[in-house]
């Protein structure tokens, strides 16, 4: 039971034991004091104040990732996406699904079920990622059509074809990117490699769900159901 309220957000397993002390917590209509006593939240009401709690093993958070804060649990020298998150949420214990780097903004992944992660990082789900950036140089109709073929990396890897949609051509050219995978600075290099720089980067979609629009830089939330199952390609947005 304290396991089990502390995991809730009702404090560390010493605060709660001091909570089930004064004779506030009840399961199944009857006063529980012993933060010992087994309890199954899939069957038990377990009360608090009277409040029923409704437990939930994971959490799936979608953020709006600034520039300078990286895409990692802890870390010594930078600040993480996890540090941006509040306590009732951080204390689940969640990390990022992939990451962005350092300098990308944009909609990025957080949760603690791995099962989730893994199934929207396998290189067999082939899950697309679409990035909107700003490109020094003009990108040509050529440049799609080379994106569309795969382009090769400065280290010989050839990519998946990619979709390249050009917003605006000039001495700065603003692009939309789709891509299937997730190679270390990836969009950098796709654009590298035909004599092109990426400027500013943000990640805009996941698979069919887009990032909230409303959230702004450095601001979460968590997923709908309906969401989650998007996600996992059980259902179109």
């Amino acid at each position: 039971m304290d396991k089990l309220l502390a995991n809730m957000g009702f404090g560390t397993r010493k605060d709660v034991k001091k909570l089930m002390k004064s004779g506030s917590v009840h399961v199944n209509g009857e006063v529980v004091k012993e933060g010992k006593v087994h309890v199954d939240p899939e069957k038990d009401l377990v009360t608090v104040f009277g409040e029923e709690v409704k437990y939930k093993p994971y959490i799936y958070l979608m953020m709006n990732k600034p520039q300078g804060v990286i895409s990692a649990t802890e870390d010594d020298e930078h600040e993480t996406v996890i540090d941006l998150l509040l306590y009732e949420h951080a204390m689940y214990e969640p990390f990022p699904v992939g990451r962005l780097d350092k300098d990308t903004e944009g909609f990025l992944l957080i949760t603690n079920d791995g099962q989730f992660s893994h199934a929207l990082m396998s290189p067999k789900r082939h899950v697309p990622k679409t990035y909107y950036a700003t490109i020094r140089g003009r990108v040509t109709e050529e440049d799609v059509k080379l994106f569309e073929q795969g382009v090769t990396l400065e280290d010989g890897y050839e990519t998946k074809p990619g979709q390249l949609v050009v917003l605006e051509q000039g001495a700065e050219s603003k692009i939309e990117l789709t891509i299937t995978e997730g190679k270390y600075h990836q969009v950098k290099r796709m654009f590298e490699a035909v004599g092109k720089k990426v400027t500013t980067l943000k990640r805009l979609k996941i698979g069919d769900l887009e990032l909230d629009s409303e959230l702004e830089l450095g601001t979460y939330r968590e997923l709908t159901d309906e969401e989650v199952e998007i996600l996992l390609g059980k259902q179109k947005a």
